[in-house]
């Protein structure tokens, strides 16, 4: 996997593979110039812990605040930035993402609900996860989910694209639409049974 290529028809086979891999992965955002500094797995118990886990502190091209990761989440979200964030940003902002913004991959926790806590475990407990809250563009604007979303302005219109585009690269996607736990991120999750809400 190159990620920094052309998308093709092989591109989800290629990234299938990197993501099976730790070593395949860490190559990837290796050749790509992604800032990933390898740590040692975190092992808690049978639900909680980091597999390939490292500090992602820059993607492609944007920054994003420290975050400690797996391999695969990194991986997901380097693609959805090079691919589907900086040509939405250019497209519609007329500016490049310069930092992404979140409040978190790793948590060992039960999944939350509308109704309360859930008895099964959250992906955020193997860092199979990240929570996106914002971005900042080169120019020096500062968009949230929480203040953007439901305007009327190129700024929700970028945030909506990017939101059902990262369904190409994650395999659960929440955000506002979905419930009141996430009017302020997107929850872009790796594993999972396929939703986009």
């Amino acid at each position: 996997l190159k990620v920094t290529a052309p998308i093709t028809p092989v591109t989800k086979v290629q990234l299938n593979r990197a993501l099976a891999s730790e070593a395949r992965c860490r190559a990837a955002l290796e050749d790509a110039g992604v800032r990933f500094e390898v740590m040692a797995d975190l092992v808690v118990d049978q639900n909680c812990g980091i597999a390939g886990r490292g500090r992602l502190t820059k993607l492609v091209t944007s920054r994003i605040e420290d975050v400690e990761t797996s391999c695969a989440t990194a991986l997901r979200l380097t693609m959805w930035e090079h691919h589907v964030v900086q040509p939405a940003a250019r497209d519609l902002l007329g500016a490049d993402i310069s930092r992404l913004r979140h409040i978190g991959s790793y948590n060992c926790r039960r999944i939350r609900t509308a109704q309360g806590q859930n008895s099964g475990w959250s992906s955020h407990a193997r860092a199979d996860s990240i929570d996106i809250v914002g971005m900042d563009t080169v120019d020096g604007r500062t968009l949230t989910l929480l203040s953007n979303w439901r305007d009327s302005e190129p700024e929700a219109a970028f945030l909506r694209q990017i939101w059902r585009e990262a369904c190409g690269w994650f395999r659960v996607v929440l955000g506002p639409d979905f419930n009141h736990l996430h009017a302020d991120h997107f929850h872009l999750q790796g594993p999972g049974w396929g939703y986009c809400g």
